[in-house]
């Protein structure tokens, strides 16, 4: 007979083992046969989009930040990259941006001029090389961010800047001006308002880009001195952020000053509050337009509302930035940026989501 004990210990191992069976003799098929009870599950409890699909300006660039200071380094190589440009195609990506070939001693491609200059380190990887040939194997166009030596940030001064990148210009073009990808510049130095030394600074830095390399487009992102322009400050709220009006008279000035070198400006829309897009950005187009030059969005796909920093945006923050910047006809959208916030490989699993999300939003198989 049996006994309670007995029972108990039987009961255990026999559910144990139907448990553990298909684990271990159909490891195969758990995937399959967990991806179709969850398909199952699925049907009928709703879920899905209730706004209007395809209603945003789709993001069609992304910046490339593997010389990161405030966002993790992924350490991904040659592998990791490509398939990053895959992802990147399937959603209908044309444009890479290297954020900045250096920032201070970091660089990512072996400068002699900054190594021996800054006593800049030399780098694992030629980076520049590998995303000018994955560029060129995936047909998207490729564009070179300038150096930043950090000494603006030090002393707020945009000139510091100037000497070094008219050499950093001339070594890159002489060492990748070849590639049939290398279609433009960014100059990468980034401010909100006027600067001290801003409008010489980009003239200079834009006018021998293109005197260089036979004119090919120059452009700049600048952010906005909005409520959310806090960075550094300890605090979630801008309280002198600046107005619609001030925005506009002083951009005037900086546009007329560097209009015949800058060929786009893309402001990045992550400083202001979601209720001010529509008339930040109707300045933002108007300016540009005005100046004949192209209007962009720096769709940040990081959200700026988390007292912590980094982590991917909620879609329908992200959502109603590419719709604003649609209702105002701007002329492409860019993000900052693919790999760590949007794509499916990302260290962050919420970028895998967004990145779902993204793809329903534009009826993307």
């Amino acid at each position: 007979m049996t006994n309670r004990r007995d029972f108990l210990k039987e009961a255990l191992l026999t559910g144990a083992a139907a448990m553990a069976a298909p684990i271990i003799t159909k490891g195969e098929n758990i995937t399959t046969q967990h991806r179709t009870v969850a398909t199952d599950t699925n049907e009928g409890v709703g879920g899905g989009l209730i706004v209007p699909k395809n209603n945003g300006l789709p993001i069609t660039g992304t910046f490339l930040d593997e010389i990161s200071h405030d966002i993790p380094h992924q350490n991904w190589g040659v592998k990791e990259w490509e398939q990053d440009f895959r992802y990147m195609k399937a959603i209908g990506i044309d444009t890479v941006i290297v954020i900045r070939c250096g920032y201070r001693k970091f660089i990512t491609y072996p400068s002699e001029y900054l190594m021996k200059k800054h006593g800049c380190y030399m780098p694992s990887v030629d980076l520049i090389d590998m995303y000018l040939r994955l560029a060129d194997k995936y047909g998207m166009k490729f564009y070179f961010g300038l150096y930043d030596s950090g000494h603006y940030w030090d002393t707020g001064d945009m000139s510091w800047e100037i000497d070094d990148n008219k050499y950093v210009i001339d070594e890159v073009w002489k060492r990748y001006g070849h590639h049939k990808s290398f279609k433009g510049w960014y100059v990468s130095t980034e401010i909100s308002r006027q600067t001290k030394g801003a409008i010489p600074a980009f003239h200079a830095m834009g006018k021998h880009c293109k005197e260089v390399s036979n004119g090919l487009p120059v452009f700049i992102s600048p952010w906005i001195d909005g409520k959310k322009a806090v960075m550094g400050t300890g605090k979630m709220t801008n309280d002198q952020a600046v107005s619609v009006q001030e925005h506009e008279r002083e951009w005037n000035e900086i546009f007329d000053g560097i209009h015949d070198v800058v060929d786009c400006c893309a402001f990045q829309d992550g400083h202001i509050d979601y209720d001010e897009l529509d008339a930040f950005f109707s300045v933002n187009k108007k300016l540009a337009d005005k100046y004949g030059m192209q209007c962009w969005t720096n769709a940040e796909t990081f959200d700026r509302d988390m007292p912590i920093r980094f982590f991917p945006i909620k879609f329908d923050k992200l959502r109603l930035k590419l719709e604003a910047a649609k209702l105002c006809h701007y002329d492409k959208a860019i993000t900052f940026e693919f790999s760590h916030f949007l794509s499916p490989q990302s260290a962050y699993i919420q970028a895998h989501h967004l990145y779902d999300r993204y793809k329903e939003y534009f009826n993307i198989k």
